[in-house]
């Protein structure tokens, strides 16, 4: 449980393997007291469609140094309803760190009628730890998007080429 606590708690950033879901989605949240809290639905929102019905989740962590998987843990899914004493603790702290909201001012009022704010507790099971990978590791794909490149990249006088640029 250390290497999820010290992993989670400085990674902004974790993948969440949603039910009904082919891969798992990025998300930002805040990690307090051995729980992390992730805020979802409405307007502008992070996306994680099913998390708040979910009774237990698959959490995936990277390495915040080399940016590869370091942990993947289950963790039990439960909702802060507003109002509680955990609201008030936790809500206040996830929108210190929303970096970009429209507007700040009114934004925990916003999210209690709106929004879901879920805890992601983790039940101790680990199934994925350095030195105990799985064998079918597979990357994650990213989500299907209509963006794409324009065509090929500007020409640079005097440039040289990287081995990547190739």
């Amino acid at each position: 449980m250390a290497l999820i606590d010290e992993a989670t708690k400085k990674s902004g950033l974790m993948w969440i393997a949603l039910p009904d879901l082919p891969q798992p989605r990025a998300a930002w949240h805040l990690w307090h007291e051995g729980s992390a809290y992730v805020l979802t639905g409405g307007e502008g929102e992070q996306p994680l469609p099913g998390l708040p019905e979910a009774e237990q989740v698959t959490v995936i962590v990277a390495s915040k140094d080399k940016g590869g998987r370091l942990v993947t843990f289950t963790a039990a899914v439960s909702q802060v309803e507003p109002g509680t004493e955990l609201w008030d603790t936790v809500v206040p702290r996830l929108a210190k760190d929303r970096l970009n909201a429209v507007s700040h001012e009114g934004q925990t009022e916003l999210w209690a009628r709106e929004s879901y704010v879920v805890r992601l507790t983790p039940t101790g099971e680990v199934t994925e730890a350095p030195g105990r990978q799985r064998d079918d590791y597979a990357a994650v794909r990213p989500v299907p998007t209509p963006a794409s490149t324009a065509g090929k990249s500007p020409f640079m006088l005097g440039a040289k080429r990287r081995r990547a640029d190739r």
